[in-house]
């Protein structure tokens, strides 16, 4: 009978969590990068706004087949097709910025070094500290469902104030996310490093567009 040594299983296991880490860090740098790009052309074009509709159909829409293909090579091709088109729907809200905000620029800059301060400050501690966030799961999924629904009864019924407050619970949703996420990569919950990454670029979508929008209604316009 095979006898099994759970400290070695416990390295092998650390070893697995640092290999998806690895290439889910890789494929979300690249992704990052696309979506930037594709932001950047949106905004040259001057694109219009894609409206709430096909915005929601191409997001849920895209995220299903990313989903569904995740373990195939295919996934990575909807990786790219979702992060891409996730930022083309990002330039006409930045070209927004910029016409009607005199300080636009330095709104986007502030909110985009933000974004990033939060996503490397949480991934360090998650990291560093090796805590088990596992726990943080149901929550996450209650709550962004609850702030998701807020949001959308924000843009029938102009609330200002529930749109703000709504923009602020993303911001910690897409916090604990994070933190959530990079756990599951290290600790063995999660092994696709597809799925990882379209969690985590998610995260960081929300994040920075949250913190946008706060920053936005900071500076006395939005």
């Amino acid at each position: 009978m095979k006898s099994t040594n759970p400290s070695l299983q416990a390295e092998s296991g650390l070893i697995s969590g640092h290999k998806v880490l690895r290439n889910t860090y890789l494929l979300l740098s690249m992704t990052l990068i696309f979506s930037g790009l594709m932001a950047a052309v949106s905004m040259w074009l001057n694109l219009p706004p894609f409206g709430m509709i096909i915005t929601l159909v191409g997001y849920f829409g895209l995220l299903f087949l990313t989903t569904k293909f995740s373990d195939s090579a295919l996934g990575l091709v909807f990786v790219f097709i979702f992060t891409g088109f996730m930022g083309l729907t990002l330039g006409p809200i930045l070209n927004a910025y910029l016409t009607f905000l005199p300080n636009g620029a330095a709104v986007i800059t502030t909110a985009l070094a933000g974004t990033g301060v939060i996503f490397l400050g949480l991934s360090a501690y998650a990291l560093i500290s090796q805590k088990d966030f596992s726990f943080m799961g149901g929550f996450l999924m209650v709550g962004i469902l609850v702030a998701f629904l807020a949001g959308l009864g924000a843009i029938f019924f102009a609330i200002p104030a529930l749109s703000l407050a709504v923009s602020a619970m993303f911001i910690l949703l897409m916090s604990g996310m994070i933190l959530y996420q990079t756990s599951e990569i290290l600790h063995g919950g999660e092994t696709n490093y597809i799925l990882a990454t379209i969690s985590l670029y998610i995260a960081i979508y929300n994040l920075f567009l949250s913190l946008l929008h706060i920053l936005g209604a900071l500076s006395g316009d939005d």
